[in-house]
């Protein structure tokens, strides 16, 4: 056992609850066991876009329709509150902390659906953000999010392969037929890009409509990639 172990507890630095300020049971995550136990977690869920549904193993009447260009989606939480605030406090207030502890809980989740056979991707695929809104926002949560999974789960990030050629207004309370209409020419790939026969996964912060992610994946199954998959902190319920 390493010297550090034996120091006394009092004198050990205590990590709190970035939720409630209660001290956390794990250093390296900032998450006391009682929040961690009430966080929205995505239980029955579409097997292929993750919409949440009353049980698990089924397929959303959409995919069943039209199944989506990625084959799956990851993500361990449904978009409800307090995820969805403190997405919002990561996106818009530049608190990176509570970014890096949804990353963290997104990580989780990741290593243990590998452990259950989940296939690893060969490379991870921050979805890319316009020029005009990384300058507002100061950085791009997907790729801050991509940077953070890559030592963990062993897997390089791709941030050049997909580029954003249009500044398309903000998908955020739009509908899905209009979200697809602002992402019809959205994305491109880099010139020189090369993606046949491989796995990529989409990095996102939320899954709303699938719009982006469809868009995306379109492309990289156009240009040969084999399968694409998305990983997410939190999914959307379907509109009441």
């Amino acid at each position: 056992m390493r010297w550090l172990d034996w120091r006394p507890v009092w004198w050990r630095p205590r990590v709190q609850c970035l939720l409630c300020g209660a001290a956390a049971e794990q250093a390296a995550l900032p998450l006391c066991a009682g929040c961690d136990d009430d966080l929205p977690w995505l239980a029955g869920h579409c097997a292929r876009c993750a919409l949440p549904l009353p049980a698990p193993g089924l397929t959303c009447g959409q995919c069943l329709r039209r199944p989506p260009a990625f084959h799956r989606v990851e993500t361990p939480l449904r978009y409800a509150f307090p995820v969805d605030a403190l997405i919002t406090r990561f996106k818009h207030q530049a608190n990176a902390p509570l970014g890096r502890l949804l990353g963290q809980l997104l990580e989780r989740h990741l290593l243990h659906a590998y452990e259950e056979g989940l296939p690893r991707p060969d490379r991870l695929i921050p979805v890319p953000l316009s020029r005009r809104r990384q300058r507002q926002r100061g950085f791009n949560q997907a790729q801050l999010l991509a940077d953070w999974l890559a030592a963990p789960l062993g897997l390089p990030v791709d941030a050049r392969l997909v580029v954003r050629t249009q500044d398309t207004p903000a998908q955020q309370g739009l509908d899905a037929a209009t979200r697809k209409r602002n992402l019809r020419s959205a994305f491109a790939l880099a010139a020189g890009a090369e993606v046949a026969g491989l796995h990529l996964a989409l990095v996102d912060d939320v899954l709303t409509t699938g719009a982006t992610a469809e868009r995306i994946a379109r492309l990289l199954r156009r240009a040969g990639a084999r399968q694409v998959d998305v990983y997410c902190l939190a999914r959307t319920p379907a509109p009441q």
